[in-house]
């Protein structure tokens, strides 16, 4: 049997040349039918495409009848998530299990409550006996998230009542993914990090006794220490990426194919396929990368103008991966601010001073400063741009030493939240597939008999 063809042949790329000249679409069409080209009409608003309850993101207000722009603001099930954030770091606790209960059920819960559902998701917290061995060690991927979809595509040959769509099971499968998706990643880079990497392997298994944030620093370590505000930034980022309304493509994923009445671990491997696009869960990713590449040119953090000028040099396709974008700044939605960014640099000012990172905090400080007024000037642009949340989370993970393969995972482990919120709420409110509609522009053609071609 002939091996797996790993490279392109000059004939695949005679096809599909073929392929493009046949496929390519006149782009006078879309104004024609008026079809919103990303479900977005021309000033970037999405098309209504459905209802939710579960969180709300609000860019601009309506002043004197008008849409005017306005400081961002992030709801979780109509909690402002500023006050949701600052209820439970005041108190000093982690809040993960909390703000997952919230989204799952729709209201905080009571002390006993949390304790009940801090034990049920430490109890789902286990992977079937020799998983990790057979599935996971298995044809390590370099891509964590292809790891991942796969691991969660395997976990259904495990369940028994993997087909059945009933509520309650698929809030069980939702919360065992929850509560094992975190294992699934890290073992997953340990897989990788060994057997492509040639580095040691070390397997530690979870503490039922800690969150969710103590037990992934806890598992990637080879010491398996780390320090209270380590664990507490590490919940925070995980809170704050946990859920972004319905209209972000994964979690419209999640709607769509759930819609379709699949099983619980398809629905879930789409919307991860959907997450590891680089224009999706891959930001943070950018922007760590996109500031290495800046230290190597920029040597005085106090000069503005030789920051500006390495970032006019982005805009303009001269630096970094020349796609002429300044990564981590702007949002589809967000103009003026990104709650999430703001609620988060206070912390990641506190971890860089712990970490010996305050000239890098400098800079990605004078950045943020300065890049919108560079945007601005080069691009003629006025709606506003603002740091999003992926500006500061890369940073933040570099300084807990995660690897670069862990950080679109961490969003996964986090949304994995809203996407199961979301399932939940398409299978209760709605029993009809979302099916929408394309417009067909080629003319009809007469058939020709394959001797006459």
């Amino acid at each position: 049997m002939a091996g797996f063809k790993l490279k392109v042949t000059p004939e695949m790329e005679a096809l599909t040349e073929v392929c493009v000249q046949n496929s390519q679409m006149d782009p006078s069409l879309y104004g024609k039918y008026d079809v919103k080209r990303g479900l977005r009409d021309v000033n970037g608003k999405g098309v209504l495409a459905g209802l939710t309850q579960i969180s709300n993101v609000v860019s601009s207000k309506i002043v004197d009848g008008k849409s005017v722009p306005c400081e961002g603001e992030l709801y979780y099930r109509g909690y402002n998530i500023r006050e949701l954030t600052n209820g439970f770091l005041r108190e000093g606790r982690l809040g993960f299990e909390e703000i997952t209960y919230l989204l799952l059920f729709g209201k905080l819960p009571d002390q006993a409550q949390l304790a009940e559902f801090k034990d049920i998701l430490a109890a789902q917290r286990s992977l079937p006996t020799n998983f990790v061995r057979d599935v996971i060690m298995k044809a390590p991927s370099k891509d964590m998230m292809n790891t991942l979809a796969r691991s969660v595509l395997m976990l259904y040959s495990y369940d028994t009542n993997g087909d059945d769509i009933s509520l309650p099971n698929v809030l069980r499968q939702c919360l065992t993914l929850i509560s094992v998706f975190p294992m699934l990643s890290v073992y997953g880079y340990h897989a990788y990090n060994h057997y492509s990497k040639g580095k040691s392997l070390y397997i530690h298994r979870p503490d039922e006794n800690l969150s969710v944030a103590e037990n992934i620093l806890l598992m990637l370590r080879p010491d398996q220490k780390y320090t209270k505000l380590e664990a507490t930034i590490l919940d925070l980022a995980l809170v704050l990426h946990m859920e972004h309304g319905g209209g972000n493509n994964s979690t419209f994923t999640t709607h769509v194919v759930s819609s379709s009445g699949t099983d619980t671990y398809s629905t879930v491997a789409a919307a991860l396929g959907s997450l590891k696009g680089p224009k999706h869960g891959g930001a943070n990713i950018k922007v760590v990368k996109m500031f290495q590449d800046m230290k190597k040119h920029v040597h005085h953090y106090n000069d503005d103008e030789e920051i500006c000028s390495y970032l006019r040099a982005l805009l303009h396709k001269e630096a970094f991966d020349k796609r002429g974008l300044i990564y981590g700044m702007g949002h589809a939605v967000y103009s003026i601010s990104d709650p999430r960014a703001d609620i988060f640099k206070f912390f990641v000012e506190k971890l860089a001073k712990a970490k010996g990172r305050e000239r890098d905090f400098k800079l990605y400080s004078k950045v943020e400063k300065l890049a919108p007024q560079v945007i601005a000037q080069e691009r003629h642009i006025y709606k506003g741009v603002s740091a999003n949340v992926d500006f500061y989370s890369g940073f933040v993970y570099s300084m807990l030493d995660l690897p670069l393969e862990l950080y679109t995972p961490m969003f996964a482990i986090a949304r994995i939240v809203g996407w199961s919120a979301h399932r939940m709420e398409e299978l209760i409110n709605t029993d009809k597939i979302i099916r929408p509609a394309y417009k067909n522009v080629k003319d009809t053609e007469t058939y020709v008999a394959l001797g006459d071609r």
